[in-house]
Order: structure tokens, then sequence, then C-alpha cells
């Protein structure tokens, strides 16, 4: 069974996530969805909060786990057993982000594997700090996240 995790903090988890996530499943029959807890990064939901958004945007799909971590992602893959990781490109500038933390990734794990995904082409300005933003003024969040998504982000900014 060809398993990879899909890190990243997720908040919130948005379409071009899922987007990511569905499409991998082309490749791979298992997909871990690795949320970060980062206790230096400011996140508006709690990694509780994250992991249960998250299930729940999946929870149709068995090939899909949730679970949280902290600490160095390698250290992640080595517990899991697992040496694939997927990450989402949208623009160039992401690439060389992505380019230097696979390698950095790779030098710290030289089994790790990263496997890059385009985004879909609907989803390449989107970003969950762009959500969050039209989530504070109370702007249409029906684009960008799904229903349970979006009432929970009005709920976190008070907003109808």
């Amino acid at each position: 069974m060809k398993t990879a995790i899909y890190p990243g903090s997720f908040d919130p988890i948005t379409f071009g996530h899922i987007d990511i996530v569905e499409r991998s499943l082309a490749v791979f029959d298992r997909v871990i969805i690795a949320v970060l807890e980062n206790p230096e990064k400011q996140t508006l939901f709690s990694i509780d909060e994250r992991i249960k958004l998250i299930s729940k945007s999946f929870e149709h799909n068995s090939s899909i786990s949730v679970e949280g971590f902290s600490g160095l992602l390698v250290d992640f893959f080595t517990k899991k057993k697992v040496f694939t990781m997927i990450r989402g490109l949208r623009f160039v500038s992401d690439f060389e982000f992505e380019f230097q933390m696979a390698l950095t990734n790779r030098k710290l794990a030289s089994n790790v594997e990263t496997v890059f995904f385009m985004t879909d082409e609907k989803y390449s300005s989107l970003s969950s700090s762009i959500v969050r933003q039209v989530a504070q003024f109370g702007g249409d969040l029906s684009p960008f996240v799904l229903p349970h998504v979006e009432h929970s982000l009005k709920g976190k900014f008070n907003v109808c």
C-alpha cells in the first residue's frame, strides 16, 4: 500500500488543500494529513479544532486520516514509517520555498521524498491567510471552504 503524508498548518483547510489531497489519491492508496502544532506560530484555530475541521472534510473517505504533530517533520515520517511527502504548489515562489524545504528534509532524512502537485488553476490564488481575512470582514466564504469550515470561521470572528 502506497502511503504519503501531506503536512501543513491548515488554518483553516481550504478547497485548494482538499483538491491536492483528492488528486493525490490517484497516485497514493492512503494519505495522512499531518497537522502542524508550532508554538511559535499564531493560529486562529487550535490544533484540535483544525484536526476536527479536516476530519469532517474527509469523513466520507477512509483512505484519508488526520493526525497532529509537533517537532521535526522528518521525525513524524520516521514514526509513521512513511517516507513520501505531498506538497502543493501555486506559484513559482512556492516552488523556491518548497524546494529548499525538500532539500533540508532530505539532508535530515535521506529516505524522505517530496512529490509536488500543482494546484488547480481555480485555487491558485487561494490561501488560508486570505480566507481568514475574508472571514474577519464578513465576506462570502463559500468559494473557498466547506460550509462547516465557514461556520467555524464566522464563529471565530463573531460575524453572521
